[in-house]
């Protein structure tokens, strides 16, 4: 499959402050239609934008170049870093998402977000532990693209990470030890030995991008043991 975007160019971008971007950011749009996603994402006074689009028919629009700081993370976190938007790509996924009918994302446009995505990847050696969700870079506030997204296929795709599981060294016990594994692999927790509201947030975006079959924020040992699967591999 050979990408070929249409192209609209939103104004809603700036410079890059930290050099080339090393993350790349998926999304879900979340609105009703794609013509809808693709009129806000390039409406100045909305000031948000992608670099891509991808439709659930796989078309594929560039809305922003690569070297340009798109605006599409908003306050975020991942690994130190706050200002996703200055070291991240991101795309867009057409669906309606969990306010307005969120479904199954169709075959062709996720094989149209791998090919899409695996060019990123090489073109600028993203590592696979930065190959993230919106809900993983602001749990607080955001749940795309959501438990319906294949990360497991893009993984073996050559995009992203699913370390082999079944493999797990033992799971943290107790609340500090998971939110210290938590954010050795990225996630914006502290490890205050409670079970606070933001920790369940995060476990919830965790449970989303790696257990998404049961997305209920409890750390049972299922959650706890893919927790510290993902923490051994950083």
């Amino acid at each position: 499959m050979t990408i070929s975007p249409r192209e609209r160019a939103s104004p809603n971008h700036d410079d890059r402050r930290f050099g080339p971007p090393d993350m790349l950011l998926l999304h879900y749009t979340g609105m009703t239609s794609a013509a809808a996603a693709i009129d806000r994402l390039c409406d100045p006074v909305a000031r948000v934008s992608a670099h891509y689009v991808v439709e659930e028919d796989g078309a594929v629009w560039r809305l922003v170049p690569e070297e340009r700081r798109a605006w599409h993370a908003g306050e975020s976190f991942w690994a130190g870093r706050r200002d996703i938007n200055a070291h991240s790509i991101g795309i867009e996924i057409v669906n309606p998402g969990h306010e307005f009918g969120y479904r199954p994302f169709p075959d062709r446009q996720i094989a149209a977000v791998e090919e899409l995505s695996r060019g990123i990847v090489a073109r600028w050696h993203i590592p696979a532990r930065f190959v993230v969700g919106h809900s993983d870079v602001a749990p607080h506030r955001k749940q795309d693209p959501g438990e319906l997204f294949p990360w497991r296929r893009l993984a073996e795709a050559g995009i992203g990470a699913w370390p082999d599981f079944a493999k797990a060294p033992a799971p943290p016990g107790d609340v500090t030890a998971i939110q210290t594994a938590l954010a050795a692999y990225g996630y914006g927790v502290e490890p205050t030995g409670a079970l606070d509201e933001r920790t369940v947030q995060v476990l919830i975006a965790f449970q989303r991008h790696f257990r998404p079959e049961n997305c209920d924020g409890v750390a049972d040992d299922e959650t706890r043991r893919r927790i510290a699967a993902l923490a051994a591999s950083v």
